[in-house]
């Protein structure tokens, strides 16, 4: 788990980063440059690459370590592009697939949920959020954690969220499934870039 101040990160890195800094407030305070204030050197190409692979590390909350793995994997395995198959290790992350289908307000408080036992993947209880689900995978509510206050309101809340296409959640069965593989539709991460500073 990262655990940095995320203002300070996403002045950084871009708002993209986290879903605090994707408010009127943030925008507010980012505004703008001080006068006397340096203006930022032009990246040179690892710096760029460097950023991007730190916009990965902070958005889905993982270290050096885990992505390079996801990397090595990516790259690896046959009849796929890599950037496609890149995304879809880091989308597949039971931590962030309970994030996208909008039971948590942030992947770290998805992490945590799951980390507490609070989720049922095909019937057994998974408690590693980097636990990769794949097609058809079903994701529950464990039984005991439907009365917990970090479910109040759920109904409310999914009442206007749009899940990415890939996957889907019954609200009144308390369930959601895994789809198909994770589309890439997102601009913010520049996954090419990542993959090019790893292959150095």
């Amino acid at each position: 788990m990262i655990s940095k101040p995320k203002f300070k990160i996403c002045r950084r890195l871009g708002p993209g980063v986290y879903d605090k800094c994707q408010t009127a407030k943030f925008s507010a305070s980012s505004k703008g440059t001080a006068v006397g204030a340096r203006r930022p050197k032009a990246l040179s190409e690892y710096g760029t690459q460097l950023i991007e692979k730190q916009k990965i590390r902070f958005s889905y909350g993982i270290n050096e370590r885990q992505l390079s793995n996801y990397v090595k994997k990516a790259t690896h395995i046959k009849g796929a592009g890599t950037a496609e198959k890149f995304y879809e290790e880091l989308e597949s992350r039971l931590d962030n697939v309970v994030y996208r289908m909008g039971l948590s307000p942030s992947r770290r408080a998805s992490r945590q949920m799951v980390s507490h036992g609070h989720f049922i993947v095909n019937d057994h209880k998974v408690t590693v959020p980097s636990y990769a689900l794949k097609a058809g995978d079903i994701i529950k509510i464990r039984e005991g954690s439907k009365v917990s206050k970090l479910f109040e309101g759920l109904d409310i809340r999914l009442k206007d969220y749009t899940a990415p296409a890939w996957m889907v959640f019954d609200i009144a069965k308390l369930e959601g499934k895994v789809l198909s593989k994770p589309k890439n539709t997102e601009s913010f991460l520049d996954l090419n870039a990542v993959l090019e500073f790893y292959s150095r």
